[in-house]
């Protein structure tokens, strides 16, 4: 079997295992709907590649407001890899206690606010730390990881609790431990990650649940659209109508 289709085929063991998580995945919809219908936000944040799910869930078409995607850039910023903002610095980053803090420091939280906390292996401390202070406060956390290979991961900090320790539902990406995937004769190491795949299928299916869930209760959510969809006149509208709302919701994470 060719390596195209070797990891096709894994991609469908992925999405496999994601469709034996829909009660769970039902669940962190349902928590995060009832956020929205309250008039909070669901904060989701991701450090290193995971910032690729934050944003997944929005801003992007097909997406909506009621999400307070937290990127923080010195834990993100890949693009010039070595230098100034390498991705040494951002990894270090990703493992000092206290930062976590500092980042939600900046935000008004509520226990009507609920939480979705994304990192492949759940061992670094900065996205468990995150984890931990929002249940600190009343708030509960769905994470997104990869349990095969967050169990057979040590964790950075000194107690040894990782992500699943402060997380009140858990979905799995279905990745493989090390996440890389395909191995090639003569290469010594294995290629080409799955938990992106597995994190934005999740991620995609818990949004298609809360759209649903808010329409039935009478408040359909504003979603971003395509011109070429829905026509230039009413992408605009949308557009506008979506960045609004996602303003005048996040105003309140400001008012100490």
């Amino acid at each position: 079997m060719s390596e195209i289709k070797q990891y096709i085929e894994k991609s469908r063991e992925i999405i496999e295992k994601i469709s034996a998580q829909e009660d769970n995945i039902e669940q962190a919809a349902n928590l995060f709907a009832s956020t929205i219908l309250s008039g909070r936000m669901v904060h989701v944040f991701g450090s290193g590649h995971s910032r690729i799910m934050v944003e997944e869930m929005w801003p992007r078409y097909g997406s909506f407001p009621g999400f307070n995607p937290i990127v923080e850039l010195s834990l993100t910023f890949h693009n010039l890899v070595v230098g100034a903002n390498g991705q040494r610095q951002a990894m270090f980053l990703e493992n000092v206690g206290g930062f976590a803090e500092r980042i939600l420091r900046n935000f008004k939280l509520s226990k009507q606010d609920s939480a979705l906390v994304i990192s492949s292996s759940g061992t670094n401390i900065v996205p468990i730390e995150i984890a931990e202070i929002f249940q600190q406060n009343g708030i509960k956390v769905v994470s997104i990881l990869t349990k095969a290979h967050s169990e057979k991961s040590n964790s950075k900090r000194k107690d040894g609790k990782k992500l699943s320790d402060f997380s009140d539902i858990i979905l799995d990406t279905g990745a493989p431990v090390g996440d890389a995937m395909i191995d090639i004769e003569n290469l010594q190491t294995p290629v080409s990650p799955g938990s992106t795949l597995g994190g934005v299928v999740l991620i995609n299916s818990i949004k298609a649940k809360v759209a649903s869930l808010l329409t039935k209760a009478g408040h359909p959510p504003t979603i971003l659209s395509a011109a070429n969809k829905v026509g230039e006149q009413q992408a605009i509208a949308l557009f506008e109508k979506a960045y609004d709302e996602h303003a005048s919701r996040l105003s309140k994470l400001y008012q100490f």
